[in-house]
């Protein structure tokens, strides 16, 4: 009477028959294989913008195509309805820099579908890259990578000339040690960087001290990242740059009203920018009509307008979160806001979805490997083409959520919530590529000689 099609599912889960436990499970021979079927797969770089199939395989795209077919253990996710995009870089994500000690940042940027987020503390040290990669090495679910901070990179004995040499990891351990540090794991880690960041709301430089930090990224290929929410300081830094490579961070928080009138504030700012040298991104939650999480600054309607044209023209074409979701501490965005806002964009017609998805994914990619000199970031990162990182956002337009964040072919969170299991599905990412662990986290284990 009441019957169903499903019955036992002995061939896929561990089940018991004649009093005995039987591993159907290990029974299968586990390809490797994962494959998103039939999800809407928007790759702005590759131009697809199609209902499509991906094939996933060591941890790389393998190939876009229609009706892939399964093999005995693949994995299938069934993407019908979804929308699969290249996994979002955030590079603008604070990550264990304002004492979290009561909610999991890294963690929840997954559930939000960032798959690499860099950290740009105002207070990271040469120590930053040995201490977030030890976090690496003991496991988290996405890619990681930091900003050292403007004033600590010039707090050394180091000359500018050795600074550069130590970012291109060109300088001897015995000066290092001498002039920079006396701990062996922040000498090796230092230069695991992808850039610096001045920090105007906690640190006001000298122009002379600006200016080096400007001769040490232009020559060792670095991002200069610069805190944008004075206007003034903005206009500074710029005037300071006399041709040199600059990235104005947060640049909606110009438009926020904290230092000037905030059209005004908003205006002058984007008029610094030529997308060329001086290049900015623009804040998700300060996008959103409804102003997205609302603990930090909120952007004013004529503001908001300003920066949807800028969008629109192409002259800023980056997203990031700046903030932390949960955090005890808000500035100016959540992760929470990246996939809403995405999608918010497009559907007011300041972005098609395509232009949208970039903002997050082939755009800032595109950035960091002119920046730093190395088309690894856009080869491997960005996108879904054949040999790409398999780094998956998949969202439910209806929700606006991620359904499923998949990092390096590993599913990191499913519905909006961590598989514990891939926790140490991430790498560690500096202006050279990617590491799967820098060995910080396994000293302990180990003696070196």
């Amino acid at each position: 009477m009441y019957k169903n099609k499903v019955g036992f599912m002995d061939g896929v889960m561990a089940a018991v028959k004649g009093n005995v436990m039987k591993d159907t499970i290990g029974d299968i021979a586990v390809s490797g294989r994962l494959i998103l079927k039939g999800g809407h797969v928007v790759d702005p770089k590759n131009q697809v913008d199609t209902v499509t199939d991906i094939l996933i395989g060591n941890g790389v795209v393998c190939q876009v195509g229609d009706d892939i077919q399964a093999e005995s253990g693949d994995r299938i996710i069934d993407c019908e309805g979804l929308l699969v995009i290249p996994g979002l870089i955030d590079m603008h994500l604070h990550l264990g820099d304002l004492f979290e000690v009561s909610t999991n940042p890294i963690f929840c940027a997954a559930e939000d579908g960032v798959t690499m987020g860099l950290s740009p503390g105002a207070g990271n040290t040469f120590m930053a890259p040995s201490l977030l990669g030890a976090e690496v090495d003991h496991g988290v679910p996405i890619n990681l990578g930091v900003y050292l901070g403007a004033v600590n990179v010039l707090g050394t004995r180091l000359s500018v000339e050795e600074l550069i040499k130590m970012f291109r990891g060109e300088m001897d351990a015995d000066t290092l040690s001498v002039k920079m540090s006396r701990n062996g794991i922040t000498i090796t880690t230092a230069p695991l960087t992808v850039g610096i960041k001045d920090h105007m709301g906690h640190f006001i430089m000298p122009d002379e001290n600006i200016e080096k930090i400007f001769e040490i990224t232009s020559k060792a290929n670095l991002i200069y990242m610069s805190h944008t929410q004075d206007p003034e300081h903005a206009e500074r830094l710029v005037s300071l740059s006399k041709g040199r490579p600059l990235h104005l961070a947060h640049a909606t928080a110009a438009g926020c009203g904290t230092h000037m009138d905030a059209a005004g504030g908003m205006r002058r700012v984007i008029d610094l920018v030529d997308g060329e040298n001086i290049t900015a991104e623009f804040v998700t939650t300060m996008l959103r009509a409804g102003h997205g999480s609302r603990e930090g600054l909120k952007l004013p309607a004529q503001s908001q307008k300003l920066a949807y044209d800028a969008l629109s023209s192409g002259k800023v074409n980056i997203l990031i979160s700046d903030g932390q979701n949960q955090a005890t501490m808000k500035g100016f965005g959540d992760t929470r806001d990246n996939i809403p806002a995405i999608l918010e964009l497009s559907d007011m017609g300041v972005l098609t979805l395509s232009q949208s998805v970039a903002a997050m994914t082939c755009n800032p990619a595109g950035l960091i490997a002119r920046r730093t000199a190395n088309n690894w970031w856009t080869e491997k990162t960005g996108h879904l083409g054949a040999g790409a990182l398999a780094n998956v956002t998949i969202v439910d337009e209806a929700d606006k959520l991620a359904t499923y964040t998949i990092v390096n072919g590993e599913i990191v969170s499913f519905e909006n919530r961590a598989v514990r299991r891939n926790c140490g599905a991430g790498g560690w990412v500096s202006k050279f590529g990617m590491v799967r662990k820098t060995g910080v986290g396994e000293l302990v284990m180990f003696s070196y000689k």
